[in-house]
């Protein structure tokens, strides 16, 4: 891959084998189910909260520096996109009570882990 697959810049890019056609993110030049050559491939961002959970506590530094405001809990789940294939991301939520499996989210490319926020209307099943 000549790109960073997880740079926001390039958006959320994963691959499709050429052969069985599975799709997986982040790209890889290789298929994981087959072992044959992966193209790159643009994924829509689109998709379901598959499951989730909350992270409570604040993760082990380094590489993860307490916020000048202090830790706060978050949520981190798996989205399924619309292509098949589930990215871990973190739910970028108001509130944690809103949360709930099978909600629509768009998922975008972030520094480290994939960011995930609630689908406006128009963003559903695009």
């Amino acid at each position: 891959m000549t790109t960073d697959p997880r740079s926001p810049a390039t958006g959320l890019q994963g691959a499709r084998c050429s052969g069985c056609s599975v799709t997986v993110y982040p790209a890889d030049a290789a298929c994981p189910r087959c072992g044959g050559p992966a193209d790159p491939a643009a994924l829509s961002g689109a998709g379901t909260l598959w499951t989730w959970t909350v992270q409570r506590y604040a993760p082990k530094s380094p590489p993860y520096q307490i916020p000048p405001a202090g830790f706060e809990p978050f949520a981190v789940g798996y989205v399924e996109l619309q292509e098949g294939v589930r990215v871990a991301a973190v739910l970028e939520v108001d509130d944690l009570d809103d949360v709930r499996i099978g909600m629509p989210l768009t998922v975008t490319a972030g520094h480290g882990v994939p960011r995930a926020r609630p689908a406006t209307p128009g963003e559903e099943g695009s």
